[in-house]
């Protein structure tokens, strides 16, 4: 043991001369075990990482854990093992997370499902707020509000104005009850004062076929998945839901700058542990995201999907959670969502 070595070198105490262990005195026993948590800390980690992902393959938070987690593979030089776990809005992961040993070796990759979940699930096997600590929000990347070129409107503005003239009429789509352009799009109606229909969809696929086809006026979605109909003219693209523009489209307006003063969803995607993750291994892995995040090459992978990095401290990054489940829990008790 190199550590304990050390401290008899430091003491000049030889190996026979040194006393039981019960009666070791409290100075000596705090730095053996300061000793041991800074090898404990530093062997960290020592074996495969698995990132269970409450998505899907392919969507934004799959594509931005996925990134993440080669960039640690590279670094730490142990695996990122990536689990897609999809359902009950990111339950189904939380619920593994939560049950795992608290040693940094299992984690969890969400989108705002996850400060919707206490407002919506009654029923959960698991607290979110309680069981599961954030790491780190990765990324984050606005939604677009975009329409069928057949409803008469080139601005939000003009979509509120016949919202008001035709209450009730008005159908969008989402990817699913309490998914988040379901509840972005909650937050739009009760903001511009109008009535619209949700429709849900299982995903985010069978809803845009259907916006597309025209049986469906609108829905909030990622660029990535609107650019191709945008680009083609299939779909109309009124702005972006973000607090501020959206790099990949720098020339489409905000909702609040469009006319809905006050209106600000940010999609982020981040990583949760169980709650019980030493504070050094929270530490470990928060940085190690914020350098991997800081890479040109990862940079440029998320800017292709038409995300951008976040990466902030972790008690700013727990700050950040708390606001937004407070945020949504407004929204949700307003709107009147529940999922069983």
């Amino acid at each position: 043991m190199p550590g304990f070595a050390l401290v008899m070198h430091t003491l000049a105490l030889p190996a026979r001369a040194l006393p039981a262990p019960t009666a070791l005195p409290a100075t000596f026993a705090a730095l053996l075990s300061l000793m041991a948590g800074s090898a404990c800390a530093q062997a960290y980690p020592a074996k495969p990482i698995r990132i269970v992902v409450s998505a899907t393959p392919g969507g934004g938070v799959d594509t931005s854990t996925r990134i993440v987690g080669q960039g640690m593979t590279e670094r730490w030089g142990q695996p990122v093992l990536i689990e897609n776990r999809p359902g009950g809005g990111g339950a189904v992961a939380g619920d593994i997370v939560a049950r795992a040993a608290p040693d940094g070796y299992t984690l969890k990759t969400i989108s705002i499902g996850h400060s919707v979940l206490p407002s919506t699930h009654r029923n959960l096997s698991y607290d979110p707020e309680r069981d599961l600590v954030p790491v780190s929000v990765m990324v984050n990347g606005p939604n677009v509000l975009v329409v069928h070129p057949s409803l008469p409107v080139k601005s939000v503005k003009e979509l509120v104005a016949l919202a008001r003239s035709r209450p009730g009429a008005l159908l969008y789509a989402s990817s699913g009850n309490a998914g988040p352009p379901h509840m972005a799009m909650e937050l739009f109606r009760m903001l511009a004062g109008i009535d619209l229909v949700h429709v849900p969809y299982k995903g985010t696929g069978p809803g845009m076929a259907d916006l597309v086809a025209g049986r469906v006026s609108m829905t909030f979605a990622s660029v990535i998945s609107v650019r191709q109909h945008v680009d083609s003219g299939r779909l109309r693209l009124l702005a972006t839901s973000g607090a501020k523009r959206s790099a990949s489209i720098p020339d489409v307006p905000t909702m609040a700058e469009a006319g809905v003063p006050g209106y600000a969803v940010d999609v982020w995607y981040a990583m949760f542990a169980p709650s019980a993750t030493p504070r050094d291994i929270l530490q470990a892995l928060n940085s190690e995201v914020a350098r991997s995040l800081n890479q040109p090459a990862i940079r440029a992978k998320l800017a292709a999907q038409g995300l951008e990095p976040v990466a902030e401290p972790l008690d700013q990054t727990a700050a950040y959670i708390r606001a937004e489940t407070a945020k949504w829990a407004k929204v949700v008790k307003a709107a009147k969502i529940s999922v069983e």
